[in-house]
Parts: structure tokens; sequence; C-alpha cells
């Protein structure tokens, strides 16, 4: 048996991203320890022999590479510091029809607003959230909690050291991001705002020029119409 089907099935069966210290875990087990407490000299592998750290990231790099291919419905992707077997995003709307989702309810606009000021300014405090917000977050904040999107990761050495906020492992792997880095930067939404707007400008100014030739034809119909209307006057 070869090893790249064996890693292929751990990644399948696994629910979420595995990592590929989970991996070698699997393959080559963990040390025994004997009745004295030391541990074992050879850890019981799986595998005919040990497989070594870089076999299993060649292997991961090689299912990446193979389920590219456009013959698969599916692709393997890291996520959250893992590799996960997920849909690609061309047969979305055919599986969106197939799954029964769990809690489809979209965020709020106060989540989504909170939830990106912790992914880009982590890791902070309410009261900073709140300052930045200019309103009460408690709410906000409670909602991403209990959806696991963030996650407490300390308290700040200010005055009654308030709890730190930052987003989770589930929030890279709900977004398909491997690590926050891989957040669009600020500067890419300014891009795309302005161009947004240049959109609009021009939309503005091609509806003021149709409204201007619209309004020349019209004023002719009138003059000739107010001429007409005179001419009748002066004939009866």
């Amino acid at each position: 048996m070869e090893l790249l089907p064996v890693i292929e099935s751990i990644v399948f069966v696994a629910a979420e991203p595995v990592s590929p210290a989970f991996i070698l875990e699997v393959l080559n087990g963990t040390p025994e320890t004997g009745a004295a407490g030391e541990a074992a000299a050879e850890p019981p592998h799986l595998w005919e022999r040990p497989v070594t750290e870089d076999e299993v990231e060649a292997g991961l790099e090689a299912l990446l590479k193979k389920y590219q291919d456009g013959i698969y419905p599916f692709e393997v992707r890291q996520l959250a510091g893992g590799y996960q077997f997920l849909t690609k995003r061309s047969f979305y709307p055919y599986v969106r029809r197939t799954v029964v989702q769990k809690n489809q309810k979209r965020l709020s606009r106060a989540a989504l607003e909170t939830l990106s000021i912790i992914a880009y300014r982590q890791p902070i405090t309410k009261a900073e959230m709140e300052f930045i917000r200019g309103v009460n977050c408690d709410y906000a904040v409670q909602k991403l909690l209990d959806k696991q999107l963030i996650q407490i990761t300390g308290r700040a050495d200010g005055p009654g050291r308030p709890l730190l906020y930052g987003t989770s492992p589930f929030f890279m792997q709900y977004f398909g991001i491997n690590e926050v880095s891989d957040l669009p930067k600020l500067k890419e939404f300014e891009d795309l705002a302005e161009d947004h707007m240049d959109l609009f400008r021009q939309h503005q100014e091609q509806k003021e020029n149709h409204g201007q030739e619209d309004a020349e034809p019209r004023q002719e119909r009138e003059t000739l119409l107010g001429e007409g209307t005179q001419e009748n006057g002066e004939e009866a």
C-alpha cells in the first residue's frame, strides 16, 4: 500500500482541518510508557515503518495538486493551519439545495462590524471596540462568542485587567482562510470603495447627460406647440 492514499483517507474522514502533526501521530502512534514511566524505544506505528514529517508534507502537497484537476467537484484546502476536503465553489449552488445547513441565520450588521474590528485589531478589549463603533458591543460580542467565531485570548495589563478578544480557529475555517494574515488588507477595501465610487460617478454623469438630451427635444416640442397654438388663435 502506498502512503499517499493513507494520508488522503485521514484527511477525508476528518470533520475538521487536520494538521501534519496530527497525521504523523496517527501514522506513527505515540510512545508507550512502561511500568517505570519511561518511554518505549519504538512507538507503535501503523505504517510499515515510521513516517517522517517531510513525507507527510509531501503527501499533502500532492493532494493539493491532485484535486486541482477539473474532473473533481471537491478539493483539498489549507484552513486554520490544517487540511480539509471542501466542495469547490462552482458546485456550491447545487450542494446548498442538497444539504440541510445548521444555523442559516446571517450575522447582523452590528455583529459583522464588531467581528471586523476584532479581526483587524486583535487582541482587543470590549472598551476599545465600543470606542471605535461608538455604541455598546455587549450583545454583538456575546453572539460572536456563541457562534465560536471569536474567543477570549487573555487579559490586558490596564486597570481592572479587561478581557482581550481575538478570532478563533473556527473563524478561519468559516471564512476559508489559513491564517489571519490571509484576510484582505484595508488598502484593498479602500481601492474597492474608490472603484465603486468611480462607477457611481460615471453612472450619475450618464444620467445627467441623458436627462439633458431628453430635455432638448422636449423644449423643441413645447416651442412648436406654443407656436402652433398662437397661429390657431390668430386664425380664429
